[in-house]
């Protein structure tokens, strides 16, 4: 007799291949038989009329912080994600040296919009090294199954400590000593490594994060230490700047280790190349041999204003800071009363304190009518003009600036104004459709645990399943097979673990049973739940049947259930033999 028999499902196995109707029969942590009519099992799952799934592989997200406090990994396991990869865009907290704790800290928050008051109350620190970090999370059982990058960041402010600031240019010695703990690193057990030049990662004090003036020399360097060890991605945010001649680089570096090099493919108001060049420079450079893959989002990457959020439109006008200070029910009271918001909305934008490396961002966030979008309860997050504020409030009679504070104060001061800042360049994702066919393209950037309070796009593969899968309304749609491969086998394989993202005995028995009809994201909300009250973005969704990570069923109809078979993957995974030999 299994452990658990999961009966009558149209399984999507992750391949790619068509769906059928059979039985997966599960015995400890593995896959023991997909088929018809499967013996019985001590627990059985009618699985008629869903879809089974394997579970969802996410390879950019940011729990690096949360992952040491938290077992249930929300808001991405309510996702249907069962394994995540962290440490990504060069921050996080390994290696770090006891006085370097609160800059690390000060780095992830201005990043990632991750309040440093959770982290700083979260957070034991009983590690130092990166191995020890590994070990530390080791200590905690958890929903999911948690792999992760050494942070260029954490490296670099462990080597160069009080030297490290922007524009610092390590010595031989010090490149030498980085390159060390990268490949001490990965021998413990990291997938690979990370960091960030873009100009939109800066830390809590303003200040460019470290990798974004490092050299290639620095860099190259560094991934020629995972190629000493013989496995790990090299996963990069880059501005893409002509004069960096970046893929010229990371060309090099693959070619030269035989790893894969990836980077965040995006239409962004930072990047100097548009999203074709940067396409076409890499398959130029993989042409000649080279393995770089390019992760794109889903959808467009945007902001979800909110008052309580971390922007919305009016926070630079001078009778906000007034009240910016007030805890929420004064606040609320404020903004509630007419003569205060006359008093608003009369008044100019104040940027004489803002930043001016970013002020198109801010100029877009706060009177780019035209760029929002109203997040009513049937929200489209593929909108057309006309359900831009601007179209809107043309449409009711009043002024846009208007509009959008009424819609801010909807549902008792909580409602919420989408700004996709990127990735929707054209109004449309039509330019995603080509990519998501492309074999040299991998679904990501969910982001998943960060941006806490300005996005919650770790709801990624749910956004998959309705809007690319189930209900697009403005070009062409995905199959479930194709989809499911992107998210599930695809993502796994890129970093070696072949293991999982397919439904196949003696694979890991990591699945997910949803009911597509019922499908659906829910509405955004604001939580006030993480250490020290810390708040952050969450959204959950409906449809999610039951989710099983090792065999173990973890929620039920998107509630957890109690089993934390989660483990830390230290390096690659093989795949069983059984696999291995097709």
């Amino acid at each position: 007799m299994h452990d658990l028999v999961i009966r009558g499902g149209t399984i999507v196995d992750g391949s790619g291949a068509p769906a059928f109707v059979g039985d997966i029969a599960i015995d400890g942590r593995l896959i023991s038989a997909v088929g018809t009519n499967l013996p019985g099992g001590r627990e059985e799952i009618d699985a008629t009329g869903m879809v089974v799934t394997p579970g969802f592989v996410d390879v950019h997200t940011h729990y690096d912080g949360q992952a040491t406090w938290d077992s249930e990994m929300a808001p991405s396991s309510w996702h249907g994600v069962t394994t995540l990869i962290m440490g990504n865009c060069g921050v996080g907290f390994a290696p770090a040296r006891p006085d370097r704790h609160d800059w690390l800290i000060g780095l992830m928050e201005g990043v990632e919009d991750i309040p440093g008051t959770a982290l700083a109350e979260g957070m034991r620190w009983n590690w130092e090294s990166f191995p020890e970090y590994l070990d530390a999370l080791e200590q905690l059982p958890r929903t999911v199954d948690v792999g992760t990058h050494v942070p260029h960041g954490a490296v670099r402010a462990y080597v160069l400590g009080d030297r490290e600031c922007p524009g610092a240019v390590p010595t031989a010695e010090d490149i030498a000593a980085m390159a060390d703990i990268v490949e001490d690193g990965v021998r413990a057990g990291a997938l690979g490594f990370s960091t960030s030049r873009t100009v939109l990662h800066k830390s809590v004090d303003g200040e460019l994060v470290p990798g974004t003036t490092a050299t290639a020399e620095e860099l190259v360097e560094i991934g020629r230490a995972m190629g000493r060890v013989g496995h790990g991605v090299f996963e990069m945010a880059s501005d893409l700047r002509r004069e960096w001649n970046e893929f010229a680089w990371m060309g090099q570096l693959s070619r030269e280790t035989g790893l894969p090099v990836t980077f965040a493919a995006l239409q962004s108001i930072a990047k100097e190349l548009p999203l074709s060049e940067q396409i076409a420079t890499m398959r130029a450079e993989n042409a000649k041999g080279a393995n770089i893959v390019a992760q794109i989002a889903l959808r467009g990457n945007g902001v979800i204003m909110a008052w309580r959020g971390t922007v919305h439109p009016f926070r630079f006008r001078p009778a906000w800071a007034e009240i910016a200070a007030l805890p929420w029910d004064a606040q609320k009271a404020k903004l509630l009363d007419p003569a205060f918001k006359a008093r608003l909305l009369a008044q100019e934008n104040d940027f004489s304190a803002a930043p001016q490396d970013i002020l198109g961002f801010i100029m877009a966030v706060s009177c780019g009518w035209n760029m929002q979008y109203e997040m009513d309860a049937d929200f489209d997050y593929e909108p057309d003009e006309a359900a831009s504020v601007a179209a809107r409030a043309a449409a009711a009679g009043k002024d846009p600036a208007e509009y959008a504070y009424d819609m801010l104060c909807a549902d008792d001061g909580t409602g919420f104004i989408y700004l996709p800042i990127l990735n929707y360049a054209d109004g449309n994702l039509d330019f995603l459709e080509e990519l998501q066919n492309a074999d040299d393209t991998v679904n990501s950037l969910s982001d998943g645990g960060a941006h806490c309070g300005t996005i919650c796009d770790a709801a990624s593969p749910t956004f998959m399943l309705e809007h690319w899968v189930k209900n697009r309304r403005r070009g062409g749609r995905l199959s479930l097979e194709h989809a499911i491969k992107r998210q599930c086998r695809d993502t796994a394989l890129l970093y070696g673990l072949e293991d999982r993202g397919i439904i196949a005995a003696n694979m890991l028995a990591d699945l997910n049973i949803i009911d597509m009809d019922a499908i659906k994201l829910g509405k955004p909300w604001l939580a006030f739940d993480l250490p020290a009250g810390g708040k952050r973005l969450l959204q959950k969704a409906d449809g999610y049947v039951a989710t099983i990570k090792s065999g173990q069923v973890t929620f039920r109809n998107g509630d957890m259930v109690g089993a934390l078979p989660g483990r830390v993957i230290r390096g690659p995974q093989a795949a069983p033999l059984a696999m291995a030999a097709e």
